[in-house]
């Protein structure tokens, strides 16, 4: 997988911007608040078709405009592609090779991409949505099927939660029949989820144990466990019958606080280094290889799975690396392409950088004159 052309409107702090990228390293240099992580912005977008930065499509907007558009080529199994993202104040829409799409969720198999940012230095320490988002941004770039479940389920509970705020609101008996219903729907969508949540972080288990064990020269042990709070079974049906059986243990209490207590929403990840839970304990440095090799393996998984490099975003973390995992992190990355956005590098990574183009970045402009090709 290749990004190959970008062509920005009205997009953030750019009026007008096209770029042509190198197959290996596309480096952007500048001060902070300049426009470089709104190109890494606009890739992502065309990925998944949300923003990582923002959850209002149109913050995207160009200031005094009222729309957006996005249009990036790619390079995916030796053909190009293009993907065309739109969005105005009435909502968002996409176009593949031309073709307008019906659904957000059907770009997902197309362009793949990896966003590496300070923020996800600290999934390990933050609250379990972070590390909930990880997994479903993973699951549904690789599982076409998860998304529309991840979906259904999210509606389901939506209704189940506002039925019971009302209640409680105005002083009623909750109908347990209505509840019913909507317990049925949620044990269907509810334990794709988790099915597919639970296969997911034992790959992960695999890969970033065995990247953890290379940073660290052996000397940590990286254990990921999947933390659901619906009992685990290991079939479908048992796990559907499970799923139902622990909404209504758990009943009385989602009647008084008048919410659900129990599901894939209340799900974490443990992640343990030589015995010890990193969430709550383990310093910094530890907490930061974790992160880095979850990240990491990431890239592996999408690999496996659909067989095609994703595209790595590194969005201003080589700055919050220390030399070792900076160094670590460009050396196992040869077969990815990756955009870089800091503010500096040191001469060392930058000679241990492939081959690539620098490009500058100031005030929203990126001048020819200004692109340094750099070869080896």
């Amino acid at each position: 997988m290749i990004i190959k052309e970008i062509e920005l409107r009205d997009f953030r702090n750019y009026e007008s911007l096209n770029l042509q990228f190198h197959n290996k390293v596309n480096l952007f240099l500048g001060e902070n608040a300049q426009g470089k992580t709104n190109i890494l912005e606009a890739i992502y977008l065309s990925s998944l078709g949300r923003s990582f930065r923002t959850a209002q499509d149109n913050e995207m907007i160009r200031f005094g405009k009222d729309f957006l558009k996005v249009k990036v080529t790619a390079e995916k199994e030796e053909e190009n592609l293009t993907v065309e993202f739109a969005v105005t104040e009435k909502g968002k829409g996409a176009k593949v090779d031309g073709v307008k799409i019906k659904r957000i969720s059907e770009l997902f198999d197309h362009i793949y991409t990896v966003i590496f940012s300070p923020e996800d230095l600290r999934i390990v320490k933050e609250d379990p949505e972070k590390r909930r988002r990880f997994i479903n941004t993973e699951l549904c770039l690789t599982v076409p099927s998860y998304y529309g479940s991840l979906s259904d389920y999210k509606r389901v509970l939506r209704q189940r939660n506002a039925f019971l705020k009302e209640a409680k609101i105005q002083g009623k008996k909750v109908d347990t029949e209505i509840l019913h219903v909507w317990d049925e729907q949620l044990s269907v969508s509810g334990t794709f989820v988790m099915m597919k949540r639970k296969a997911f972080v034992e790959k992960l288990k695999r890969i970033s144990g065995e990247i953890h064990r290379n940073i660290t020269d052996g000397q940590e042990q990286l254990e990921i466990e999947y933390e659901p709070s619906i009992t685990l079974k290991e079939e479908l049906k048992e796990q559907k019958e499970q799923f139902q059986k622990d909404l209504q243990e758990n009943l009385l209490s989602d009647i008084k606080n008048a919410t659900t207590g129990r599901g894939p929403h209340r799900d974490d990840i443990k992640i343990i280094v030589n015995g010890v839970d990193l969430r709550r304990f383990g310093s910094q440095g530890q907490q930061r290889t974790a992160a880095l090799s979850l990240k990491l393996a990431e890239i592996r998984l999408i690999q496996e799975e659909t067989g095609e490099n994703a595209v790595l975003l590194l969005d201003d973390v080589m700055s919050e690396l220390d030399a070792a995992r900076q160094k670590f992190l460009v050396h196992s990355l040869g077969d990815v392409q990756l955009f870089i956005t800091t503010t500096d590098l040191t001469e060392e990574v930058k000679k241990a950088l492939p081959e690539g183009y620098t490009f500058y970045v100031r005030k929203g402009t990126v001048s020819e004159s200004a692109l340094e090709r750099k070869r080896k």
